[in-house]
């Protein structure tokens, strides 16, 4: 009966030591990989093309208008309309609904200030650019610069931020100025949206820490996700890094026809980056395009574009159903079902040569969705 005492006692001991019986561990080299994807929050640098990146007065006036429904013609829409703050800033819809159904679905604001490209296809190279984009869209906002400048005109509020966001008076600055302050308005004050801390956060954090205590309150199921993810699975070979995207765009089998033809993704995207009047190329770069539009210079058209969308940061991802860029999978499981199940033959001659079918057990998906699921359901 001692011996049994003293027993128990060990393996108490050891667990404490050493965390939970049956606790994954990491080696060194996932220990690194796993460092890679924090700290959070990460420091965000300012936009250098938005001279109101970060100002308090242009952030009050991007979050006045994003409510706003008179930014659209017909006072029907609003950016919130399809960016719902109380669904991650999505609209939870499959593909979004404008003043008629589109192909694409509604891609979550936060996190966004770290990008270097925007859109599903990479349409815009700028936040504001982007935020722009529905404005004027015929089948989203439908809006013009003229109406644009003449709802600020007709609002003591909205001409004050402005005045002081930008140090001039609407009433001097012609419709299309306006209508790009308003855009970088905006930009300032999605940029201000910045996801949460999670539990892989705490985690990550104790790891480092070598804190066995803290690491232990992780579901046992998440870390086997978590190391099916930089492990066998290789999903952080482009879900990298703190906000867990590269940022890029990949062919990942998902069909790019639409009920009207084809969305050419990010081979259209490149198209509609170069001759948009509003690139960092153009005149309303409030920085150098020496520095901050290298990519815009640099970027060109290639075959292998065809069927690439954007690597959406997994940030959240739990909070954002359904998925990809038509919204073509309702759940985490779908998702992690499409890799497991990928094939290959949807894949181009020049896609991505890392995707291989994953071939997981049942067990496995539940592990990798614990795990995608303790990135945030906010």
């Amino acid at each position: 009966m001692f011996r049994v005492a003293i027993q128990l006692l060990f393996f108490t001991a050891a667990a404490l030591l050493f965390g939970r019986a049956g606790a994954v561990e990491f080696n060194a080299v996932e220990r690194e990989q796993i460092a890679q994807h924090g700290p959070w929050p990460m420091q965000f640098a300012g936009d250098s093309s938005n001279r109101v990146s970060e100002n308090e007065q242009a952030i009050r006036l991007g979050e006045a208008l994003f409510f706003d429904h008179e930014l659209g013609i017909d006072s029907k829409f609003s950016c919130a309309s399809c960016h719902d703050p109380g669904k991650a800033f999505t609209d939870g819809l499959k593909t979004a609904q404008g003043r008629v159904r589109l192909d694409r679905n509604t891609p979550s604001l936060l996190n966004l200030k770290a990008n270097r490209w925007f859109g599903w296809g990479g349409e815009n190279d700028s936040l504001w650019a982007q935020s722009i984009r529905p404005i004027l869209a015929a089948d989203e906002m439908a809006n013009h610069p003229d109406h644009v400048r003449e709802l600020l005109l007709s609002r003591q509020r909205y001409r004050q931020f402005y005045l002081q966001a930008f140090a001039a008076e609407v009433g001097s600055e012609t419709s299309e100025k306006v209508l790009v302050n308003v855009g970088k308005a905006l930009a300032a004050y999605q940029e201000s949206l910045v996801s949460q801390r999670t539990e892989f956060d705490d985690f990550r954090d104790a790891l480092l820490a070598g804190d066995q205590a803290a690491m232990s309150r992780y579901p046992e199921s998440a870390q086997r996700g978590l190391k099916l993810f930089i492990g066998a699975g290789r999903c952080n070979l482009c879900h990298l890094g703190p906000r867990f995207s590269n940022g890029e765009f990949g062919d990942v089998g998902i069909p790019y026809f639409t009920a009207d033809g084809i969305d050419a993704g990010r081979y259209g995207g490149i198209q509609q980056v170069r001759a948009n009047p509003y690139n960092l190329l153009g005149k309303y770069n409030d920085g150098d395009p020496g520095l901050n539009a290298v990519s815009s210079s640099h970027v060109r058209l290639t075959h292998r574009n065809w069927g690439e969308f954007k690597i959406p940061g997994l940030r959240a991802v739990a909070a954002t159903p359904p998925y990809m860029h038509n919204g073509s999978l309702p759940t985490l499981r779908d998702v992690v079902l499409h890799y497991s199940n990928l094939d290959e033959e949807r894949l181009h001659t020049d896609g991505e040569k890392i995707l291989r079918p994953l071939k997981l057990s049942d067990a496995e998906i539940d592990d990798l969705v614990s795990f995608l699921r303790s990135l945030g359901e906010e």
